[in-house]
């Protein structure tokens, strides 16, 4: 149900698990989350000041496109349609297979919830519920242009971001549970024994029932935690580790000397490595091709200077003390 920013947070929603409950906790990433969160950062840039490289980027490319039905739905604060951004049903949905669930929503989903929207464009809003079939697919194919023009491009950079987070996520869990991965997600989201309870603008209790808890981290709704609950699958996006690198231009700064030694490629790899990550991650991060990636990282374990380790489906490198004094060093 209702999504709400935690700024505007005064009481809570809890969730009850069972110990399959807790097995079934999985990340997801959400191109169609990051497009809607990212037209409240295009309307109030004052207020996200952390994405004003993307948003100079952008504006220049967005003149022809009437966003005003898109604004009627996506009101500044409070209540966004939870139509707009279903829960992702794999862990990496393209935004089109995204998009296909937003155009079919059933006209008496799309009523429902645009009752709760307080949106600063009413009449908009009163011409979209005249068809809400027709409305839907209309907007649908309005997103899809609006992807196209200001987020196709950047979702590798995002997605290396999001892989990155879920990265230390995976393992904090491995590490030490449950109470572990909560412990630093977000000030208002804490773990208790049994709960998970999230400080919200309204009260709801509920349990998971089976469904598993789908965790998103986000870059455009940063700093703010939103949950989604019954009737859609339990979901809570929360703002992503590192937002403010996201848009650093050059890059990773990385020393003369140390890319003179073991050249430039290899030496930005070595220097992004402070933190877990994989092959794929990486070669989102450089544009490089992930089989490139992987010969420069065996190059690097072969000389010590990055750890590796399975979790699961996926090799995490690290940087090695001797790698970090390379660095530091240089």
């Amino acid at each position: 149900m209702a999504k709400t920013s935690v700024a505007e947070a005064a009481m809570t929603v809890e969730w009850r698990f069972t110990a399959d409950d807790v097995a079934r906790l999985r990340f997801a990433f959400s191109p169609l989350w990051e497009l809607v969160m990212s037209l409240r950062v295009l309307r109030a840039p004052s207020r996200h000041s952390l994405h004003l490289p993307w948003l100079r980027a952008v504006r220049p490319r967005l003149g022809d496109l009437d966003l005003r039905e898109l604004f009627a739905l996506v009101p500044l604060s409070g209540y966004i349609p939870d139509f707009l951004t279903p829960p992702p049903e794999t862990p990496v949905p393209g935004v089109a297979a995204e998009l296909e669930r937003v155009r079919t929503t059933p006209p008496e989903v799309v009523r429902e919830e645009l009752s709760w929207v307080r949106s600063d464009d009413p009449r908009t809003l009163e011409r979209f519920l005249e068809d809400p079939a027709a409305g839907v697919r209309r907007v649908a194919d309005r997103m899809l242009e609006y992807w196209t023009a200001a987020l196709e491009e950047f979702w590798p950079r995002v997605q290396a971001l999001l892989d990155a987070d879920v990265l230390w996520r995976a393992r904090r869990l491995a590490a030490g549970g449950v109470r572990e991965l909560f412990a630093d997600l977000h000030p208002s989201v804490s773990w208790h024994g049994d709960r998970l309870v999230a400080v919200k603008a309204y009260q709801y209790t509920g349990e998971i029932r089976g469904e598993g808890l789908v965790l998103v981290p986000s870059v455009f709704g940063w700093p703010g935690v939103y949950v989604m609950h019954e009737p859609y699958r339990p979901m809570l996006c929360y703002p992503a580790r590192g937002v403010g690198t996201l848009w650093s231009e050059g890059g990773h700064c990385v020393p003369g000397a140390l890319a003179a030694l073991i050249g430039r490629t290899r030496a930005q790899i070595l220097t992004a490595l402070g933190e877990p990550g994989s092959a794929t991650g990486i070669a989102r991060l450089f544009g490089l091709t992930p089989g490139a990636v992987s010969q420069h990282l065996t190059v690097l374990f072969d000389c010590g200077l990055v750890s590796r380790q399975r979790l699961g489906r996926q090799v995490l490198y690290r940087r090695t003390p001797l790698g970090d004094s390379l660095i530091y060093g240089a």
